[in-house]
């Protein structure tokens, strides 16, 4: 039995809780920013960002949402699962959801080294490709099946 499901507008504030922390955690220490991490990025504002995007966005849930992934096309847009809660499974099971809805590839932020191991443990491979992450000076990484 499965315990991913299609978001529902009833987990928006679960799935922005998860971002949130995550970002303060994973972004914070490369980018720095108190202004956008404490000010700008808040659990509402994420929230209201989603309400539009539910068709892309999945969910695992067991008593709680513990994580999300967002499927747009063939690219894996966001991939996050509770710090409380990682090193279970739960992103190994959203990552094979996203890849049977047709997620093929990703970009990962280069300094984030413990995302590319993650991917490249599930079949991942970097590509080359590389972008700035916009309005900074880090770059993204392409990885793809």
């Amino acid at each position: 039995m499965t315990n991913i499901r299609k978001a529902q507008a009833k987990d928006l504030g679960r799935i922005a809780e998860i971002e949130v922390f995550n970002y303060r955690q994973n972004f914070f220490p490369i980018f720095k920013s108190e202004w956008f991490y404490f000010v700008e990025l808040t659990v509402e504002n994420v929230a209201k960002r989603y309400e539009n995007m539910l068709d892309d966005i999945w969910v695992y849930e067991d008593v709680a949402v513990h994580g999300f992934v967002m499927v747009e096309g063939e690219e894996i847009i966001k991939l996050f699962v509770e710090p409380a809660l990682q090193n279970n499974g739960t992103g190994a099971k959203l990552l094979e959801y996203a890849k049977q809805q047709g997620g093929r590839c990703l970009w990962a932020l280069e300094k984030n080294k413990d995302a590319i191991r993650f991917y490249t443990r599930h079949g991942f491979k970097q590509t080359g490709d590389k972008k700035l992450e916009e309005d900074t000076t880090e770059y993204l990484v392409k990885l793809e099946i």
